[in-house]
This record gives structure tokens, C-alpha cells and sequence, in this order.
């Protein structure tokens, strides 16, 4: 009895860190492209052609890439993974001197530049996360970017809430957790903002999904318990963004 007491106890004792090896620890940038006028077909078709096997050759990790349903500004939305901050740095300066990037340039811009403005957020995974990793399905999946931003001083209390609830719940009326990134440290956001991707299988399916997870009762206790527990709302007011997406054809994800 006594052999198996010692035995339970080394067990939990290593179990922190089994989990935290397990953990991923990678480091990601989400890239938001706004196409020029009458230029975002031509934009993707250099990723498909070029820019995707170029950042491959450079050591960067292609995750997935969408577009918004609703485009007016004509965005192009990636994710690619880095070893870390060092990695990431290296493999875009070797990609942004390589010979075959500079001529790509040069030809799909003789008549004009294609990219107008671009936005770059650092991210890292939350130990919640599931395995963030390139995935594909025999059928159609629809795409659900969330932004949330958290009161000052409640980003764990909104972590906590997720791992201790939220993500089972969207699992429970099935919703696919794709990933979890909070933004890195030395960036806007770093102290208030939770992002995550969830899959669906439509619009449709996505909005009778996000309904029966707000009517139900555990996640109404849940959200009762961690506001009470935290003295208020653990977001901003209209904290929360939603952007519907649709992969592309040469998107690892989709």
C-alpha cells in the first residue's frame, strides 16, 4: 500500500511537467494583407505560386490562410509558425534577400503594386490551446476569427474561464477549437487580448451552435460564476469580434 502511495505521488509530481512539455511552444505571426484595388485576385495567386514554397524554403511554417466572407477591404489572413522570435526574424530577412522573392516581385508588380497596407500581431499559443497544426477535410469548413478583449486586469481571469469551460463548451455543441493565442509580450494587446480560430461547417451551422451554447445552463452558470468571482465583465464593452472566413484553395488549413 505503501509502494503505491509513493508511486501515485512521483506520478503527480511529474505530471506538471509531462503537460508542459506537451505544450506548444512555438511562436506565431498572424499577417493581415489589404489587397490594392482589383489586385487581391493577383495576390493570391503569388501565394500559390510563389510566396507559400518560398516561406518554406526560409523555415516558416504555412498554417492557413483565408479570406473574410464579407471583404469590402479586400484582406488576405494568414498564420504562419516560428521556432521563436529569432527564428521568425531570420527567416524573413533570408526571404526578403532571396534572389527568386526579389524577381517574383518584380514581375507580378510591373503594373503596380498589389499589397497596400499590412498588419503584423505576434502570438502565442495559451496552454489550452490544442495542437495548432495544418488541417484539411474532405468537406467544405467555414472559418470563425474571435478577438476578444479583456477588462484591465482580467486577461487570466478570461484564460481561466476558457480552459476551465468555455472550450469544452463550444466542443459539447459542436464547434472545432482550432487554436488559442494570447499576443506576445512588447506588443499592443499583450496584457488584454485572447484570440482563437473555431471551424464550423457552415454559417448556418456556426450560428445555431453559438446559440445553443449561450443558452446553456453550465455556460450561464459558468459566465454568472467568473464575473462574480472577477467584480464584473471579464471584457471591454463591444470587446468582442467575430470576422466569418473561408480558406483558400492553396491554404494547408481548410
Amino acid at each position: 500500500m505503501k509502494t503505491k502511495s509513493i508511486i501515485i505521488g512521483l506520478v503527480l509530481s511529474i505530471l506538471p511537467i509531462i503537460l508542459n512539455a506537451a505544450q506548444d511552444t512555438r511562436f506565431y505571426e498572424m499577417r493581415v494583407y489589404y489587397a490594392a484595388p482589383g489586385k487581391l485576385d493577383a495576390l493570391n495567386a503569388r501565394f500559390r505560386e510563389h510566396t507559400c514554397k518560398l516561406f518554406e524554403k526560409h523555415g516558416m511554417v504555412n498554417i492557413g490562410y483565408w479570406m473574410p466572407v464579407e471583404n469590402t477591404e479586400r484582406k488576405l489572413i494568414y498564420i504562419l509558425g516560428f521556432p521563436d522570435r529569432e527564428a521568425r526574424d531570420k527567416s524573413w530577412k533570408a526571404f526578403g534577400s532571396d534572389p527568386e522573392w526579389q524577381a517574383v516581385v518584380k514581375e507580378s508588380e510591373a503594373n503596380g503594386r498589389l499589397v497596400e497596407k499590412v498588419e503584423s500581431t505576434f502570438l502565442v499559443p495559451t496552454d489550452f490551446s490544442p495542437e495548432i497544426k495544418p488541417t484539411k477535410s474532405d468537406t467544405p469548413r467555414f472559418f470563425q476569427l474571435r478577438t476578444y478583449t479583456a477588462a484591465p486586469g482580467k486577461l487570466e481571469d478570461l484564460k481561466n474561464r476558457f480552459k476551465n469551460h468555455t472550450v469544452k463548451l463550444f466542443e459539447k455543441h459542436k464547434m472545432i477549437n482550432f487554436g488559442y493565442w494570447t499576443v506576445a509580450p512588447g506588443q499592443k494587446g499583450s496584457d488584454n487580448t485572447l484570440t482563437y480560430i473555431l471551424i464550423h461547417k457552415d454559417r448556418q451551422d456556426a450560428e445555431s451552435s453559438f446559440a445553443a451554447f449561450r443558452s446553456d445552463p453550465e455556460w450561464i452558470a459558468a459566465l454568472k460564476e467568473s464575473e462574480e468571482k472577477a467584480g464584473g465583465p471579464l471584457t471591454i464593452k463591444d470587446g468582442v469580434k467575430s470576422i466569418y472566413m473561408v480558406p483558400t484553395g492553396y491554404s494547408p488549413t481548410r
